[in-house]
């Protein structure tokens, strides 16, 4: 199996190390990247039933979108309202670990199952929350789990409002 997918695997299975790792390679932002395109077009094929091809590509537009907005929010909110003491990160670790946080997104595709479209996205939501916690915390290097909720909740709301006038 392929580094890339071992991963994927990894940080699908809320592995920290993962999360460590990935903040540590520079060159993993591409693989960050491509993580956040099979979650988001993985949401798109479970929608397929609801509107087609169009919100497909759309989808994936506004989750490149989404994902690079969401890593500048928690960075400011993570580095300069809510850091630790031993906060030490750049917008890339951000990128490449929340991008990896996005692994669990890849399941939505079960949504093409009309009766598990629902419960599929409230248990992918959740997963993928909890994700993005292990996530910002190793980004960060947060000691404190409750600091990385705080940060992430009040990123989320953020995020909601600066897509929300994006179009998104």
């Amino acid at each position: 199996m392929s580094p890339f997918i071992e991963r994927i695997i990894g940080a699908a299975q809320l592995e920290v190390e993962v999360f460590k790792e990935v903040k540590a390679d520079a060159t993993a932002t591409g693989q960050a990247m491509t993580v956040v395109l099979l979650s988001s077009l993985a949401e798109g094929i479970g929608a397929l039933t609801l509107g087609g091809f169009r919100p497909l590509v759309k989808g994936a537009v506004i989750a490149l979108i989404g994902w690079f907005v969401w890593a500048f929010i928690v960075y400011l909110i993570g580095t300069r309202l809510l850091p630790e003491p031993e906060t030490g990160s750049d917008i890339a670790q951000l990128l490449r670990t929340t991008g990896f946080s996005a692994a669990p997104g890849m399941l939505r595709v079960l949504g093409l199952v009309p009766f598990l479209r629902v419960w599929i996205a409230i248990a992918v939501t959740i997963w993928m929350f909890l994700a993005m916690l292990i996530a910002v915390r190793q980004a960060l290097d947060y000691n404190s789990f409750e600091r990385a909720v705080g940060v992430c909740l009040i990123g989320w709301v953020a995020h909601i409002v600066i897509m929300r006038m994006l179009g998104g």
